[in-house]
């Protein structure tokens, strides 16, 4: 049976190895592509979906989401907003009611997306809810990440400029392993929950009391 954690311990993630995406990672700049690559995507029944927003080092400036990264299990389309907005058929995909969008803090991605351009969210599955359902209190996709697979996704490159005029490879393969990593917790929770083949192990808790300890 497979140990989870029901909080897993942040100085715990140094140590261990780092997980990449290791499909193909597309870059979209224009409508023409954006039309092809949504045409692909719906083909899929489930994808794993994150943003990303240049960071602002002023107070009370925000910049609009820059990227949108949609993935299958073995490729992952990057889509610059900065560059070509929400487009119709990217709309289309986001109100898709047959396709499933999984990830994580979607309230926060799908309302950055609708300043974009207004749209009825369509099918979607949130992560932090579902691995609450096998006793996973963690919020953060690192997190969830580690203690499910016992590997460190890098976040290096959160706070890099997503509206530079190239997206470096770090950047890409952050962004891909972001969204594949959605993909990826959820086929692992839902194999959990199925077979019932996890033992949840609870973080002890210590009051003030020192007898307590």
């Amino acid at each position: 049976m497979k140990k989870i954690r029901d909080k897993y311990d942040k100085k715990s993630i140094q140590t261990l190895p780092r997980v990449l995406f290791n499909g193909r990672i597309i870059v979209i700049f224009s409508e023409k592509e954006t039309d092809k690559a949504v045409e692909y995507l719906m083909k899929s029944k489930i994808l794993g979906v994150d943003t990303e927003t240049r960071p602002s080092f002023k107070k009370g400036k925000m910049h609009q989401v820059s990227l949108l990264q949609i993935s299958t299990y073995d490729t992952c389309f990057l889509f610059r907003l900065n560059r070509i907005g929400l487009t119709d058929s990217l709309v289309k995909l986001l109100e898709d009611r047959q396709t499933t969008k999984v990830g994580l803090s979607l309230q926060d991605d799908l309302r950055q997306l609708n300043q974009r351009r207004a749209f009825t969210p369509g099918a979607y599955i949130e992560l932090q809810k579902e691995v609450k359902e096998i006793g996973i209190e963690d919020m953060s996709l690192q997190k969830i990440y580690a203690n499910l697979f016992g590997e460190k996704i890098a976040k290096s490159q959160q706070l890099s400029n997503w509206e530079a005029e190239t997206l470096s490879e770090a950047q890409q393969y952050y962004a891909a392993t972001d969204a594949w990593a959605c993909l990826k917790i959820h086929e692992e929770v839902t194999r959990l929950k199925r077979e019932k083949d996890y033992i949840l192990e609870i973080t002890p808790t210590f009051t003030d009391n020192p007898s307590n300890i």
